[in-house]
């Protein structure tokens, strides 16, 4: 299959999410700084097209949520050139955690949500490898959230954009998971679409955890707790991969 016939669906979804509308739920600021580490992951399936967030790891390796991705066909990476025009990148593989579990809530499993990309081609030079940690924060520190999702719950349209928050660890205590909370209770977090996103330490570098899954209140699922499995216990997966695909 030519490889405009693959993308040509994923590149409708791109005008769906170009409005330029902020990301993230609840108070947040311009993720424009984050644009050489953060990429969003588009994707088409049986349910219909949607987008997530993935970070960078090397020049053709993106780590994003396993829930997110799709057989390598249905799946492409994008970025924004100089000009802020949208750029497709076609995938060549993808794997996700063997740990992962789609029907984890129904099961009571345990579940390590993370999942890599390979892509066809490498992403510009100016893209610079996320510094992935090495421990898990404690309960109390701060950290940046980063993510492409929607601004306003049940509105696709209003994702997009690169946004950030500051949230801060909250418990309970995990081995695998990091969950967070907003410091200030205004309603700040994850939603949909910033699935994979990354989550930072205070410092905006070190990568602790990615999004995996998200809750509100009062019957909505954004705002109040950002949860997913932190990177620091996975490192050993992450690097295997990275060396079995290394050119």
């Amino acid at each position: 299959m030519k490889l405009a016939r693959v993308l040509s669906p994923l590149a409708a979804l791109v005008i769906l999410v170009s409005s330029g509308a902020s990301a993230i739920v609840g108070p947040a600021r311009d993720g424009g700084s984050f644009s050489d580490r953060v990429v969003m992951v588009l994707s088409r399936g049986g349910e219909g097209s949607g987008f997530c967030t993935g970070v960078v790891l090397a020049p053709r390796i993106v780590l994003t949520a396993a829930h997110c991705l799709r057989a390598a066909g249905n799946i492409a990476v994008l970025y924004r050139d100089d000009a802020g025009a949208p750029v497709l990148v076609p995938v060549a593989a993808t794997a996700a955690h063997p740990e992962y579990h789609e029907d984890a809530v129904r099961k009571r499993l345990v579940s390590i949500d993370l999942g890599l990309i390979e892509t066809a081609t490498p992403l510009p030079a100016a893209f610079r490898a996320a510094e992935l940690a090495d421990a898990a924060p404690a309960v109390g520190d701060a950290v940046t959230l980063v993510g492409f999702g929607i601004a306003r719950e049940g509105e696709p349209k209003t994702g997009g954009t690169a946004r950030t928050a500051t949230l801060r660890v909250s418990e309970p205590l995990s081995q695998i998971l990091l969950w967070a909370d907003d410091p200030e209770n205004s309603g700040s977090g994850a939603c949909s679409g910033d699935s994979g996103g990354p989550i930072f330490a205070s410092d905006g570098r070190t990568l602790l955890a990615l999004v995996a899954w998200t809750k509100g209140e009062k019957g909505h699922k954004c705002g109040v707790v950002t949860q997913g499995p932190l990177l620091a216990p996975a490192r050993g997966w992450i690097d295997a991969v990275l060396a079995r695909w290394k050119p």
